[in-house]
């Protein structure tokens, strides 16, 4: 993925303006990711610091440095890259070093014959001395070997660097506000389901025409900005499927972190539906396929358990005029009273979005709703009664499949 060295931008009245290849720029780029792509696939089994050197020869103008350096970012990406090596390096190194050692405090002059060191442990190992020496620093990135090669083409990477420059916009993100528009009510659940399954910050309300999504960007974190930064890049396809979008982005830019609007707006026309498919999807039972790894470690520990409730994956949204939008990541039937409780887990979020939730049930949601909250953000199981409509269950480390059962029977229980 592109970095924010890699955007062509410009700063005008406050916002900051990505630049686009033109028709030209877009020819330029095609020959040098062909140029890329060639000497990569020259350079199969030989390591990642040879291919670099062979990389820094393609002469570049100074005007098309941000975009070489872009490309090879993409192409580099595309590569297989990895350590190979007979032994474990760092075993190797260590039996080497102590060797080496050894030889040194047995000669007077303190002198140590490296290919006899080389060689005995060759023996030792049962391989070829020329192999530990190739293997004894595998394991550094410089000596990573290439494997195998992309297939896309040429263009196909200059597409991905003009895609990946508005991605590159969003790692500096301080917040997004994205208002969507879809004729289809599946493409929204999937947008939401893409949303959740990247664990990111966000709050929904109903537009008229569509939804408004509000997104933390990964500069309002105080930790782990880099992975939740690329989890947001991530998004960006899912928010272009949409057949309207308007994205504007408070983003840090540059080394002194100034603060800009960024804007990004895509229109496509409704993708008709193919024929014969149904216009409603119904939901089957929950699987681990697409779902964060703690809701999929939920299910699975769920369909371990002895027990009437049945579990399924969320296919409804839950709208609340005025005051917000919950997308719940499951549903639990009971088999004998057909009751349904409606689960989301909310275990990574922050503090104020766990309290707009508490806000939403106390406001009125029509449905039960169990809200599963991680111990670490501090909130208490009895912000929410037992005359609400909604329930809390915080847990520490993992969720438990038998507290949540117990949850849900309780919150079945109650008289609305």
């Amino acid at each position: 993925m592109l970095t924010a060295e890699h955007v062509r931008a410009r700063k005008k009245a406050g916002e900051l303006i990505v630049r686009r290849l033109d028709e030209k720029e877009r020819e330029r780029a095609a020959e040098l990711a062909e140029t890329y792509l060639s000497i990569a696939r020259a350079h199969v089994g030989r390591t990642r610091e040879e291919l670099f050197e062979a990389w820094a020869s393609v002469p570049v103008a100074p005007k098309d440095r941000r975009l070489a350096d872009g490309l090879k970012k993409l192409v580099e990406d595309a590569c297989d890259l990895a350590a190979q090596a007979p032994v474990d390096p760092i075993e190797l190194r260590r039996e080497v070093f102590s060797l080496s050692s050894d030889e040194r405090r047995e000669h007077a002059e303190g002198r140590v014959d490296r290919v006899r060191v080389l060689e005995a442990v060759a023996t030792a190992r049962g391989i070829a001395a020329s192999d530990v020496e190739r293997a004894l620093y595998a394991d550094l990135k410089g000596e990573q070997i290439l494997t195998a090669v992309s297939g896309l083409s040429a263009p196909a990477f200059v597409e991905k660097y003009d895609s990946g420059q508005v991605q590159a916009v969003l790692l500096r993100a301080v917040r997004v506000v994205a208002d969507v528009t879809c004729s289809v009510p599946a493409a929204y659940r999937a947008l939401f389901r893409e949303l959740k399954f990247r664990r990111l910050l966000y709050r929904i309300e109903r537009r008229e025409g569509g939804y408004r999504i509000d997104i933390d960007g990964p500069f309002s974190l105080f930790e782990s900005v880099t992975r939740y930064g690329l989890a947001l890049a991530l998004l960006l396809p899912a928010l272009e499927e949409c057949e309207e979008l308007a994205l504007v982005a408070e983003v840090r830019w540059g080394q002194r972190r100034e603060p800009l609007v960024f804007r990004h707006v895509t229109s496509q026309k409704p993708r008709p539906a193919a024929k014969g498919a149904p216009s409603t999807k119904k939901p089957g039972p929950a699987t681990a396929a697409g779902m964060r790894d703690d809701v999929a470690e939920l299910v699975e520990g769920f369909a371990a358990l002895d027990t009437p409730w049945r579990v399924t994956e969320n296919d409804e949204i839950l709208d609340l005029p005025g005051i917000g939008v919950c997308v719940p990541d499951l549903v639990f039937s009971h088999a004998k009273t057909r009751e349904r409780v409606y689960f989301e887990a909310l275990g990574f979020w922050s503090r104020d979005a766990v309290w707009k939730r508490v806000e939403l049930a106390k406001s009125g949601l029509s449905r039960p709703v169990l809200f599963a909250v991680s111990s670490r953000l501090r909130v208490s199981e009895a912000v929410l009664g037992e005359d609400e409509p909604a329930a809390l269950y915080v847990y520490k480390g993992v969720m438990s499949a038998r507290s949540v059962e117990k949850k849900l029977s309780a919150l079945a229980g109650r008289k609305r």
